[in-house]
C-alpha cells in the first residue's frame, strides 16, 4: 500500500503521539536535498491524512560517517541523532521501539523508516500488535515484493515522502533542538561537539566492541502458553476447525470421546462457552463407524479433498468471523499453520482480536507469528499416551447423528448421515471432484508456463 491508498486518521489517533524510527543507511537523505526539509516533509505527510499530534523522530546510523553539518541540521530541526554500528541498527531501533511502547499506551502511532521491516521486524512486531495494537506507518526506499503480515495505516516510498510535501510546508530553520545518543555506550549528550568527541574516544571504541548487539530482542518468544481464560472469553463461543488429514483419530480410539476430550481441555483453563466442531477431510475414505461416532456427539462433518482442504477451512472461518465478533475463541487443529492459515489470521488478528487455540500432531519447528492462548499436541489433547490405554471403539454403526453434514466440493448440505454417504457415492459428486482436480492442474500448468516465460525473458524474482 503506497501513498495514494493511505487512510485518513481515525479520531482517536488524530491528535495522539507519533514516534518515528529512521534508518539513515536504508533511507539516506537524497543528494542535493536540503536536510532542513526532512522533518517538515514527514509532518506534512501526516497532516494530509489528518494526524496533527506531536512527532518525535530519531535517526539511526554510524554517525562517525555522517558529516557534522548534517548532524547539526537534523538536531536543530528536532530530530534526535543516534549512533549505532551498521550491523546493530535494527536491534537498537527495535529496543527503542519496545521502550517507547512501554511508556506510551495506545492510541498512538509508530513509524518505521527502513527496508528491513519484512525481514527483521515483522515477526515480533506482528505478535506485539496482536496483543496491544498501535497505529503503524512505514516508509522504505525499496518496496517489498511480498505481502506483509503487518497491518498499516499508511506507507510511503522514502523519496516521494520527502519530495511530495516540500511545497506544502515551511522549512524548519533551527528553532528546535534534539539530543545525541550513543547506543553502544548508553550515553546521551546535548551538544554536537561533545557527541563527536565521544565517538572518537578510546572509551567509546572499547564499549562499542563490548556492547554492539546485532540481534533483536524477540520478547514475545518468552510468552507462555495455555493461559487461564480471561473473563470476557470464559463463556463466549468456541469454534473448532479440525483437519482430519493432519490429525486423524488414533487407532482404536472411540470417536465419541473426541468432543468431550476437547471440551475437558477447555474446561481446565476455565472455558465453559458453547463449542462447535467441524471435521474436514476426505470422508469417502473415513470409516463409517468413526463418522457416526463423531456425528453422534454433534461434530459437523465437512467433505473436502486434500488439494483444497485449507482453502475450504479458511473460507468457512472467514464466514464465521462475520457473524461472530470478539470476544470469541477460534481453534485450529492442523499441522499446516504457516502455509495454510497463519498469514491471513495474523493480519486479521491485528484488526479484530479473537482468542486463538491451536493443536497439531507434532511440535512446529518454529514458533508461529500467531499469538495463541493455548496449544496442545493432538494425541495429548485426546488423553492418548504410552502410559494410558485408549478407549476402545465400541460405537454402534447405528449411533444417532446429531451433527450437520456438508460437501465442500459440491457445496451441498445434508441433515441425514445416510443422505450424506449416498451423495459421496454419487456420479454427480465424482464429476465435481474431477472438475476441481482438472482446474487445479490447469492453474499449475499456467503458473509453470508463466515462470518459464519470465526465465526466458531474463527476469529475476
Amino acid at each position: 500500500m503506497w501513498g495514494d491508498k493511505n487512510a485518513a486518521a481515525k479520531p482517536e489517533y488524530a491528535t495522539a503521539k507519533i514516534a518515528v524510527w529512521w534508518d539513515m543507511d536504508d533511507c539516506p537523505i537524497p543528494e542535493g536535498y536540503d536536510p532542513h526539509w526532512v522533518r517538515p516533509s514527514i509532518e506534512a505527510a501526516f497532516k494530509k491524512l489528518g494526524y496533527v499530534g506531536p512527532v518525535s523522530i530519531t535517526a539511526y546510523a554510524n554517525q562517525r560517517q555522517t558529516p557534522n553539518p548534517l548532524q547539526r541540521v537534523l538536531s536543530c530541526t528536532g530530530i534526535a541523532v543516534a549512533h549505532t554500528k551498521t550491523a546493530s541498527t535494527c536491534a537498537a531501533m527495535f529496543s527503542d521501539l519496545l521502550g517507547w511502547r512501554a511508556r506510551n499506551p495506545p492510541p498512538a502511532t509508530m513509524m518505521l523508516i527502513s527496508n528491513q521491516v519484512e525481514d527483521v521486524f515483522s515477526w515480533d512486531l506482528a505478535r506485539l500488535q496482536q496483543e496491544t495494537m498501535y497505529n503503524l506507518f512505514l516508509a522504505y526506499s525499496v518496496g517489498s515484493c511480498f505481502m506483509s503480515i503487518l497491518v498499516t495505516s499508511a506507507e510511503w516510498l522514502w523519496e516521494s515522502l520527502l519530495d511530495n510535501n516540500k511545497d506544502e510546508t515551511t522549512k524548519t530553520t533551527g528553532e528546535l533542538s534534539a539530543m545525541f545518543y550513543c547506543k553502544p555506550c548508553e550515553l546521551h549528550v546535548r551538544r554536537l561537539e561533545g557527541f563527536r568527541k565521544h565517538l572518537w574516544s578510546l572509551k567509546h571504541a572499547v564499549q562499542e566492541l563490548r556492547n554492539s548487539c546485532t540481534q533483536l530482542d524477540l520478547v514475545t518468544r518468552k510468552w507462555a502458553k495455555n493461559y487461564a481464560a480471561k473473563p470476557e472469553h470464559a463463556t463466549a463461543k468456541i469454534a473448532v476447525w479440525w483437519d482430519m488429514d493432519d490429525c486423524p483419530i488414533p487407532e482404536g480410539y472411540d470417536a465419541r470421546q473426541v468432543r468431550p476430550s476437547i471440551e475437558a481441555a477447555f474446561e481446565k483453563l476455565g472455558y465453559s462457552g458453547p463449542v462447535s466442531i467441524t471435521a474436514y477431510g476426505d470422508h469417502k475414505r473415513t470409516p463409517t463407524r468413526l463418522l457416526r461416532g463423531l456425528s453422534s456427539t454433534g461434530v459437523a462433518l465437512a467433505l473436502t479433498i486434500p488439494q483444497v482442504i485449507h482453502k475450504r477451512m479458511n473460507a468457512d472461518l472467514r464466514k464465521w468471523r462475520v457473524d461472530n465478533p470478539p470476544p470469541a475463541t477460534i481453534m485450529l487443529i492442523s499441522d499446516h499453520m504457516d502455509d495454510g492459515f497463519s498469514h491471513s489470521l495474523v493480519y486479521e488478528q491485528q484488526r479484530k482480536k479473537y482468542n486463538i487455540f491451536l493443536a497439531y500432531s507434532y511440535r512446529p519447528y518454529k514458533m508461529s507469528a500467531l499469538v495463541t492462548s493455548a496449544e496442545w499436541l493432538w494425541e495429548s489433547l485426546l488423553a492418548v499416551s504410552e502410559t494410558t490405554t485408549p478407549v476402545l471403539d465400541k460405537c454402534s454403526e447405528r449411533s444417532e447423528s446429531t451433527g450437520m453434514f456438508s460437501c465442500k466440493v459440491c457445496f451441498d448440505g445434508y441433515k441425514s448421515f445416510d443422505d450424506f454417504r449416498m451423495h459421496l457415492s454419487s456420479d454427480d459428486h465424482a464429476g465435481e471432484v474431477a472438475s476441481v482436480l482438472s482446474l487445479i492442474r490447469l492453474n499449475q500448468q499456467n503458473r509453470a508456463y508463466s515462470l518459464l516465460r519470465d526465465l526466458r525473458k531474463g527476469r529475476t524474482f
